[in-house]
């Protein structure tokens, strides 16, 4: 072989630098760095321990590379080694095929080469942009996808700013924003939404992060009001800058109320009328009075009509302007789902006795709290479960005891069936298996049930009155 000056050996591709590597015999030469391959050849060649080789193989090797087209590169006639040299591989470990060659050997790339990457590079990038889009339309209507939700409760304003100490440009942003109103509905994961249209979901909902949630205390069911800016790059939903009132007042006045279960509470004084001419619930509002603020179980046996009993209630009580009605049915027979959601008041939520514990509670305990919220703003809610001994006990402990009248303020009042009284009652309504399947009403177990404090509801005279009633009927 020829020796080849350093000029030459520079101008040269890299794959016939790695030719000319391996006819000298270097060792470890798909390591090198070009400057360190380029000076490992020239010590080999100084040293005159290179292989021989002939004239043209020579010129072949030192031919200038102005005469190779742009478009590709001249391969030696050693096709393998030539191809496998393309790539560049680093000191410790071969490098991916996809690496980019060092600086010096990027310089000696035709500028078609680098334009086409870079045009792949922006395809590639706007293809993954049109995916993430596709998966956020993918979300389902009324919900975003989790990339969605973080990107949305990430934006959304800090503690302060929802206090209304926002910077100057959170004040910009929500002086020009467009203030929605609407309904809250809570997501499993601690966000929700606005329902601008409920209960429907639509495509103008506005996204509530879980922040917002916990700092304002919300509930399914809360009407909220608040600016909301437009979506941001592959958010689907606008999102809520701030809440300016919960329910018609002010939240920043709800956030410094009183923890509801710090809230003074009394025994119930304000007797609820039932006003039915049914002879079961006319027995109820004589013999075993509940006020606002009481805590009621129907129970009795299986068959007994504690189900009939509660759906009557509800359907006497829930007209009234004055109330907020909701009921739950957890753990009943199917065909009592049915009755229940063909009657005046149809269940938030309901579950037969073939669902989990947990589905069971699930559907308890957004209805209670949204009662006990609604109390701690002065409103006066009453909850009918169907039952609680779909359960657990502790959660029926938990949803009784949310009962509650509050002192100067509003009520909690939960009305249950139970196969047996939980505990912690105001009222006991016991109804007897063999008067109903007798066919005989009311009823009404006088000696199982019972008022607590019943003077209050219906004054010394009544109280009088109802134990005259019980001790004739034992």
């Amino acid at each position: 072989m020829s020796v080849v000056d350093r000029s030459a050996l520079e101008a040269s591709p890299l794959a016939d630098l790695h030719a000319i590597a391996s006819e000298l015999s270097i060792d470890g030469y798909r390591r090198l760095r070009r400057p360190e391959l380029i000076d490992a050849i020239l010590n080999k060649q100084e040293g005159g321990n290179g292989a021989a080789a002939s004239s043209d193989e020579a010129d072949a090797t030192t031919e200038p590379p102005a005469e190779e087209k742009p478009a590709k590169r001249t391969r030696s006639r050693r096709g393998a080694k030539a191809a496998q040299a393309e790539e560049p591989e680093p000191a410790a470990e071969p490098e991916p095929a996809a690496e980019p060659e060092p600086e010096a050997e990027r310089e000696a790339e035709p500028q078609a080469e680098v334009t086409a990457d870079a045009d792949t590079d922006s395809d590639e990038d706007e293809e993954s942009a049109g995916r993430r889009r596709r998966r956020g339309r993918r979300g389902g209507r009324g919900r975003s996808s989790a990339r969605d939700e973080s990107a949305a409760d990430d934006d959304q304003p800090t503690e302060a700013e929802s206090n209304g100490d926002a910077d100057s440009d959170s004040d910009s942003e929500s002086d020009s924003a467009e203030t929605v109103e609407g309904v809250v509905e809570l997501l499993a994961n601690g966000s929700g939404f606005v329902r601008v249209e409920p209960p429907d979901p639509s495509d103008e909902d506005v996204y509530i992060s879980s922040a917002q949630v916990k700092r304002c205390e919300l509930v399914s069911g809360d009407r909220i009001a608040g600016p909301k800016r437009a979506p941001r790059r592959s958010e689907r939903f606008a999102s809520l800058i701030r809440i300016e009132t919960i329910n018609g007042r002010p939240a920043a006045e709800l956030a410094d109320s009183v923890r509801f279960d710090d809230l003074p509470a009394a025994f119930p004084s304000e007797r609820l009328k039932i006003g039915s001419d049914d002879p079961t619930l006319k027995a109820i509002e004589w013999l075993t009075p509940f006020g606002l603020g009481s805590r009621v179980t129907i129970v009795g046996a299986s068959r007994a009509g504690k189900t009939e009993a509660l759906r009557r209630l509800a359907a006497a009580m829930g007209d009234r302007e004055e109330l907020s009605v909701s009921v739950v049915v957890a753990g009943v027979r199917p065909e009592e789902i049915s009755e229940w959601n063909g009657g005046p008041v149809t269940p938030s939520a309901a579950v037969s006795f073939a669902a989990s514990e947990d589905a069971r509670n699930g559907a308890v305990e957004p209805a209670i709290d949204q009662a006990r919220r609604l109390a701690a703003r002065g409103a006066d809610a009453v909850v009918f479960i169907d039952t609680l001994d779909g359960c657990s006990p502790a959660l029926a402990r938990k949803a009784l005891s949310a009962a509650r009248n509050i002192v100067d303020g509003g009520s909690v009042t939960i009305i249950a069936t139970a196969s047996a009284p939980i505990g912690g009652e105001t009222t006991v309504i016991a109804l007897d298996v063999a008067l109903t399947s007798a066919g005989r009403f009311p009823a009404l177990d006088l000696a199982a049930s019972g008022t607590m404090r019943p003077e209050l509801l219906v004054g010394a005279a009544g109280a009088e009155a109802i134990a005259k009633t019980r001790a004739e009927d034992s």
